[in-house]
């Protein structure tokens, strides 16, 4: 009788529409995300083959890739990998628990320990997962803690904190006295947690940690600390931000991710050893999921230990977004301030977003994907470069070029 109710009712309710319509309603906005067919080609990055809209492949240029240093394409990271293949197979055999907890993963945990000064690290499988397993742990395990979060804190950040199913308080992004004032509003012995980012990927900010660090002191708050844009970018050994400037000793809980600089794939936390067993014993995104394979962690043991002792990576890559800034300056495109690496170029509207980027990528030759809401705020949307130190000068003026030629014809809004 049951089946049959079932059987009977379930057509009532078109759930096909409810999809359809879904989608069509990111078509209408312009929000509709298209994700293009390429493969990098090894050893000339940023070149690349596209299959996207045509027959074949068609070599272009990428200016989007997280992959900030080229380290995927790194001699010494290709051959850790292979190696690694070759000794140990392709997969780590399931769960840290079970069969997965390779040499590999103890040495890399290590040295990312080693990284940011703190008494240890812990593997995920990528940086969104270490933000909400971490974050979703420790609220609850800290009775009643509130959470401090910064208004433009990552979705993986927001997930974590949501599934902790503690209350938040959200702040207005790097205001300290908006934080103060709602951190002196709780209960003195209420356990507090402020979370934040030390680079803002979109729009190439940078959090303030010492003074956050100084507040948390003073209001007795840990700290958790995402570095994903930062970690093998900053520092004297790639520690990120709080390196840097000096504050990682004064950082609870730092999380990175082996997925952008480093080039590989992965996320992780450093902290002290309590913590770290903390979240190992009770956060269900890592017990219960299959480690990372070893092979994507020799490569990534590889990179850190590279950009811990070579500096030149970093300073090529500063060196060529300051450029590519200078350009745009100079012809006039609306490039939004950034202090860091990242180089964002203002469109306002996501339709012309996306088209300026299917004009860059059919006519040019030049991939960058378009940034929309609700990645960005609604009338904020852009193009987001990311040069690295393999884009010369001449890939720069090609592109710069390319984009004025766009700004004119489509008579769009230049810089002031």
């Amino acid at each position: 009788m049951a089946f049959g109710f079932t059987r009977r009712y379930w057509r009532l309710v078109d759930y096909d529409s409810i999809f359809r319509a879904a989608i069509d309603r990111l078509h209408d906005e312009g929000r509709y995300r298209v994700f293009i067919d390429i493969l990098r080609t090894k050893g000339s990055f940023p070149n690349a083959r596209c299959f996207h809209g045509h027959n074949g492949p068609k070599p272009i240029t990428v200016w989007c890739s997280n992959d900030y240093l080229g380290m995927g394409q790194h001699p010494a990271v290709v051959a850790a990998m292979e190696q690694a293949l070759h000794d140990v197979g392709a997969g780590s055999g399931g769960t840290r628990n079970i069969g997965g907890n390779t040499h590999y993963h103890i040495d890399l945990e290590a040295e990312l320990a080693d990284l940011h000064g703190k008494q240890g690290a812990l593997l995920f499988t990528s940086g969104y997962v270490s933000n909400e397993a971490a974050l979703s742990t420790l609220g609850k395990l800290l009775p009643g803690c509130i959470i401090f979060s910064d208004e433009l804190n990552h979705a993986s950040m927001i997930a974590g904190i949501r599934s902790s199913g503690c209350d938040k308080r959200v702040f207005r992004h790097n205001d300290l006295a908006h934080l103060e004032e709602l951190l002196a509003a709780e209960d003195p012995e209420t356990p507090k947690l402020i979370a934040f980012e030390s680079v803002y990927s979109m729009d190439g900010d940078i959090a303030p940690i010492a003074a956050i660090c100084d507040l948390a002191d003073r209001y007795g708050a840990l700290t958790y600390l995402d570095e994903v844009h930062a970690v093998g970018m900053y520092g004297a050994r790639g520690g990120g931000i709080s390196e840097r400037e000096a504050v990682a000793d004064r950082v609870t809980i730092i999380e990175g991710t082996l997925g952008k600089a480093f080039g590989v794939m992965g996320g992780y936390i450093a902290a002290d050893r309590n913590i770290i067993d903390c979240i190992r014993s009770y956060a269900p995104g890592f017990i219960f999921t299959t480690s990372l394979s070893p092979v994507l962690v020799a490569g990534a043991l590889a990179s850190v230990r590279h950009l811990k002792a070579s500096a030149e990576e970093r300073a090529t890559q500063q060196a060529g977004a300051a450029a590519l800034k200078a350009r745009f300056r100079d012809a006039g495109l609306p490039v939004m301030d950034s202090v860091t690496h990242i180089v964002p170029l203002l469109v306002g509207c996501p339709v012309k977003a996306k088209h300026i980027s299917d004009i860059l990528l059919a006519e040019y030759g030049l991939y960058v994907q378009p940034i929309n809401f609700p990645t960005v705020p609604r009338g904020t949307e852009r193009l987001r470069f990311t040069p690295g130190p393999c884009h010369s000068e001449a890939m720069m003026d090609e592109l710069t070029t390319a984009l004025v030629e766009i700004w004119d014809r489509l008579e769009l809004r230049k810089a002031a």
